[in-house]
């Protein structure tokens, strides 16, 4: 049966260096090439790969600097839905990240096969497959690498907070929204945790030098979801790539050099919608287990809710209703101590592996506008894996996120991310300038990390008051995005005299 039947509802270049030296403009409409694409450059150049004895792939390599840095190790004591909780089983972002890295792999390397089978491109290659998948593999594992404590309600906390406050700050007498440039305020109000991995990963990840973890340019041009600045973001384009900013004022530079080797420019890289996939279908299938072992939902919620959408799939070769009610009747013949468990957990590895093959046909099916930049949704839209994913991502919304307890718990941590960005931006506003701090700033300033602090002195350098002042403000998000949950709320209790 054609793959378009089970889940679609419709039914060339040459070679070249892996990334070339000259960088040129790209038009909007130039066809993306993957002799480009899979650029393997890094800021920082290497020895020569001729006198190394090293036999693996610059993109395996920058596997082992990933899994090695104490950014990554951090995310296992930060939050996916459930903050600071106390079980083994629910995941955090650390988990969370394993698993979108094993999803993406998985996805690299059905499409990239697919590529191949069906020649859909003549300057693919089985080296280029392969390369892809290592470098979804390791997109899978930073994509979430720049998110504060407590999830994405961290996010909305430290927006909230500059929304509120940025108009309230002053320095040296002069208001602080009138000193910043359009940019630069726009990059507090619409603060994300996706512009703010990419500055993680080439600037704060100071071990070596200012480069950071010196990825390779293919795998940070994958881990730009949204190519546009804060100034750029427009909801109602219709193109999911402008939903939001993919990188701040302060990391424009890094920005173009990157999609300028790629040949990417201000669209999306393919393998982007590739890793978005992998994350959308990793979380939302996760919400849903954590939340059913939490006892948000059970089995019977999960029967009615997927009741609403069985007709949709009488066609498609996955019928999520009824693949549910055969695996309860599986376990109740196995005699298995708790068949609504044994059914719902084997139910979500049935459902990934259709919505793998879903999300493989959105990215063929759409293949020439993917490489040009003009496909404009997700992988999932136009496949019948489109409804399901849009059915789990809203039962968890409405039984989960809406919740008394998790609205209990952000309360919370609404307190700790507010007293934290007060204490914080106060003591930093006359860091490094010759205004007077009193000594309680000098002591909240020495909490931040050096390597955050040498970041900023490197951009700082021969920059006018106002852009030292936004650099500043990035050094308080910059320290608050790398603490985990835990030392956000010792942090929070330890200013306020509770320890």
């Amino acid at each position: 049966m054609p793959i378009s039947i089970l889940y679609g509802k419709h039914g060339q270049g040459k070679i070249s260096d892996p990334c070339p030296i000259e960088e040129k403009d790209v038009k909007d409409m130039e066809r993306m090439e993957w002799s480009r694409l899979l650029c393997e450059k890094r800021e920082r150049e290497g020895r020569s790969r001729r006198r190394s004895t090293d036999l693996r792939s610059e993109f395996e390599k920058d596997y082992h600097r990933i899994i090695g840095s104490a950014s990554f190790r951090r995310l296992q004591d930060k939050t996916q839905v459930f903050p600071l909780d106390k079980s083994d089983f629910i995941r955090t972002r650390l988990t969370h990240s394993l698993e979108v890295s094993s999803l993406g792999k998985s996805l690299g390397q059905n499409i990239g096969e697919n590529i191949l089978k069906y020649r859909k491109d003549p300057g693919f290659t089985p080296k280029m497959r392969e390369d892809i998948s290592h470098i979804l593999e390791c997109a899978g594992l930073i994509h979430d690498i720049g998110n504060p404590p407590f999830g994405h309600f961290g996010e909305d906390a430290i927006r909230e907070w500059f929304e509120k406050n940025l108009p309230r700050l002053s320095f040296f007498g002069k208001h602080v929204n009138e000193m910043l440039s359009e940019q630069m305020k726009q990059d507090f109000l619409h603060f994300e945790g996706n512009a703010q991995a990419l500055r993680l990963v080439t600037r704060l990840h100071y071990l070596v030098d200012e480069y950071g973890m010196n990825l390779t340019y293919a795998l940070l041009n994958t881990i730009i979801k949204y190519p546009v600045p804060s100034t750029g973001i427009d909801r109602k384009s219709g193109n999911i790539k402008d939903k939001k900013m993919g990188y701040y004022l302060a990391d424009e530079g890094t920005f173009r050099k990157i999609t300028e080797a790629t040949g990417a420019g201000n669209r999306r890289h393919p393998l982007t919608y590739i890793l978005e996939a992998a994350d959308d279908l990793a979380y939302k299938t996760a919400d849903i287990e954590d939340a059913f072992v939490k006892g948000f939902i059970s089995y019977y919620t999960l029967e009615k809710e997927l009741a609403a959408i069985e007709d949709e799939y009488q066609d498609a070769g996955f019928r999520p209703l009824e693949k549910l009610r055969q695996l309860y009747e599986r376990g109740t013949k196995k005699s298995v101590d708790n068949p609504e468990s044994y059914a719902v957990k084997n139910w979500i590895i049935s459902a990934q592996g259709f919505l793998i093959s879903c999300a493989t046909y959105g990215f063929t099916s759409n293949y020439d506008a993917i490489m040009e930049g003009t496909f404009g949704a997700d992988l999932f839209s136009g496949t019948f894996g489109a409804s399901l994913m849009d059915l789990l991502g809203d039962m968890a919304y409405r039984r989960v996120f809406t919740s008394r307890a998790i609205y209990e718990m952000e309360l919370s941590e609404s307190s700790i991310l507010d007293y934290l960005m007060d204490r914080l931006v106060h003591a930093v506003l006359y860091y490094d300038t010759d205004g007077k701090m009193d000594s309680t700033d000098i002591r909240v300033v020495s909490f931040i990390s050096d390597n955050y602090k040498n970041a900023y002195r490197l951009q700082a350098e021969g920059k006018s008051e106002a852009e030292k002042l936004y650099l500043r403000l990035l050094l308080v998000t910059d320290y608050v995005c790398g603490m985990t949950d835990n030392y956000a709320k010792r942090l929070y209790q330890q200013m306020k005299g509770l320890i």
